[in-house]
């Protein structure tokens, strides 16, 4: 059978008690939206995978995979809508990540038992079940379960309707279709709170990443400088796109590398009109929000700021204090020296910073 895979995977995690999303928790090294479309692929040989992402975080699962990562929307069914858009196959197979641990018994049950326009596992209910303080036959209620295998051109047209649905086969049975149940597992049980077990997960590696940044800028007159968000009592200034605070951007520079992120031009690029005079700080705000949100934990920043003026001595400690606000990071280390008046530094035309920081994955 020709069959597509989609993995939802651009929810906000607002029941999952942790500052991690989810599907960037790290299953060893790997985020778990990639976990699964790997392990997934091990099970069948889909004609493609494509996997719905936060519009912000797409750049990000791009560098860590060849599958197709499209946009995601502000509901389920708008991102499988989305998602829907790049599938050709006859059949597709629709999950969440969320459920990590489907056994490959119950994808393998799911392709050799469709029967009509939609498929899906589900469990059975062994409690007794009251709806509306009146106790129902609970050998009539089912707990469905992902992934659920559809007939492509069924599906979209199913969700041609303002309704939203919260799974696949009510869509598709609600214009008339039948659905094929098939019994699931207790592993496919979904990862919603952070304090579940799943069969299949370990636990992040604890390697730790380094990674440098660099930046320099030309000194200016009639402009404020700014050093770590700091303001520098200077009649210098920095020449830049944004405030020009070299030693936010060096830093920004050093935790990108660290993550495997790219570098600061990719995320602000000094082209673009709404970055122009922006606040460093705030840039640097976004950058940790995101290294934070994406499973990693800084572990230290290591700044060397080069000038031959102004002193920065007096600033040191503030500008440490700002770091550590915004990082959430105490260990922060920042170093001031000259140049012993060479080259262009030397000679009081230029700030130059190196920057070493130093990351590892979050334990949830």
């Amino acid at each position: 059978m020709e069959i597509s895979l989609v993995i939802l995977s651009a929810g906000n995690s607002t029941r999952f008690n942790s500052n991690i999303k989810k599907q960037w928790i790290r299953i060893d090294t790997q985020p778990l939206w990639k976990f699964v479309a790997d392990r997934l692929n091990t099970f069948y040989p889909f004609k493609e995978t494509i996997i719905t992402a936060n519009p912000q975080e797409i750049p990000l699962y791009q560098l860590l995979s060849d599958y197709t990562i499209c946009r995601g929307g502000t509901t389920r069914q708008l991102s499988l809508k989305n998602a829907l858009s790049h599938v050709n196959s006859e059949y597709v197979l629709v999950t969440d990540v969320a459920r990590a641990c489907v056994p490959k018994e119950v994808v393998l049950a799911l392709i050799n038992n469709i029967k009509h326009d939609c498929i899906v596992p589900y469990l059975p209910v062994v409690d007794t079940v009251v709806y509306r303080n009146q106790p129902i036959n609970r050998e009539e209620v089912k707990l469905i379960q992902t992934p659920q295998l559809s007939k492509t051109d069924t599906l979209k047209q199913a969700l041609k309707t303002d309704v939203e649905y919260t799974d696949d086969s009510s869509a598709i049975q609600a214009i008339g279709k039948k659905v094929d149940y098939i019994l699931g597992s207790k592993d496919s049980a979904k990862l919603t709170f952070g304090d579940e077990r799943l069969p299949c997960l370990n636990q992040p590696s604890n390697l730790t990443f380094s990674g440098i940044g660099y930046d320099i800028h030309q000194l200016c007159l009639n402009k404020p400088m700014y050093l770590c968000g700091v303001r520098i009592d200077t009649k210098w200034g920095l020449l830049a796109h944004s405030d020009g605070d070299v030693a936010i951007h060096a830093a920004i520079d050093a935790l990108l590398g660290a993550c495997g992120y790219g570098d600061i031009g990719e995320f602000f690029p000094d082209n673009d009109a709404q970055f122009k005079d922006a606040k460093s700080t705030e840039l640097l705000e976004y950058i940790v929000d995101l290294i934070y949100k994406t499973g990693y934990e800084i572990v230290n920043i290591d700044m060397t700021i080069i000038a031959q003026t102004p002193k920065l001595s007096p600033y040191k400690k503030a500008m440490r204090q700002k770091l550590i606000e915004i990082t959430h990071c105490s260990n922060i280390n920042i170093k001031a020296t000259t140049n012993e008046k060479l080259d262009s530094i030397g000679e009081e035309k230029a700030i130059a910073v190196h920057c070493v920081a130093n990351v590892k994955f979050a334990h949830n």
